[in-house]
């Protein structure tokens, strides 16, 4: 028999073995519902499933309550099987825009994505990438020698930004990170802080000789020549935390870890 419960809920799990028996028992206990008549969804997984589902549920306007079984889980709740019902009706949200990704190719064809945690540019050969940056039309770094560089969310900002050195953004601060990886050229050059409006370009320098290649969280356009950024302020993703533990507090705390 189902417990009673306040809300129509969707469990979705990744495939992990641990998140499969995680949805299970909340099934078990509470029943299920299909995300378009859910009131809320529960994703079971790591942060790579959380952005999947994310991305799969964004035309639903329905909040997502993650529990963390995966590895890092930054944008996931402690798991337990226990007061769920409460936990949720506890729970405090967080909305974060994405980042819309348009890449020109080479061969001249096009493609748009949408990132919650960075745009990211990658050498893909073994020369370094050499990339110009444009920041709402102007020319800002007439060409950056390099690994690669992004361009990061608050959200995403302790993932990849952060292993690449960049700035830990406080959510809700309004402002982007514009960070390189292995920058050999300039050589001190620590990126910036941009304003959350801010539309960003990149141009490749020799895109033929120095192939790069674009990533949107799992989206991955290869042999790119342009890429464009900026936030897609018209796609809003609700995240459900527990009290004292949402992403600022965690923003915070990583900072001092």
């Amino acid at each position: 028999m189902h417990t009673r419960q306040s809300k129509r809920i969707a469990f979705l799990a990744s495939s992990a073995d641990l998140a499969q028996s995680a949805r299970n028992t909340f099934v078990h206990s509470f029943g299920d519902c299909d995300p378009s008549a859910a009131e809320v969804i529960v994703a079971l997984g790591g942060d790579g499933f959380m952005l999947q589902t994310l991305h799969a549920t964004q035309h639903l306007n329905v909040p997502v309550y993650g529990m963390n079984r995966g590895t890092v889980g930054f944008l996931m709740n402690e798991f337990s099987t226990e007061g769920l019902i409460a936990r949720l009706a506890a729970a405090e949200e967080a909305v974060i825009n994405p980042l819309r990704m348009r890449a020109t190719c080479v061969d001249g064809q096009t493609q748009t994505a949408l990132a919650i945690n960075e745009v990211s540019l990658l050498r893909q050969g073994p020369q370094a990438a050499k990339l110009q940056i444009f920041v709402d039309d102007r020319l800002r770094l007439s060409e950056l020698a390099c690994d690669g560089a992004l361009v990061a969310t608050p959200a995403g900002s302790t993932a990849y930004n952060y292993s690449a050195h960049g700035p830990i953004l406080p959510i809700g601060s309004e402002v982007l990170a514009l960070t390189a990886m292995a920058a050999f050229r300039p050589r001190r050059w620590r990126g910036a802080v941009l304003p959350k409006a801010a539309k960003v370009r990149f141009d490749v320098i020799e895109p033929v000789k120095r192939p790069v290649m674009a990533d949107a969280d799992n989206c991955s356009v290869k042999n790119v020549m342009s890429v464009e950024i900026e936030s897609a302020g018209d796609v809003a993703h609700r995240l459900l935390f527990d009290p004292d533990h949402g992403l600022e507090e965690r923003l915070i705390r990583e900072q001092f870890a």
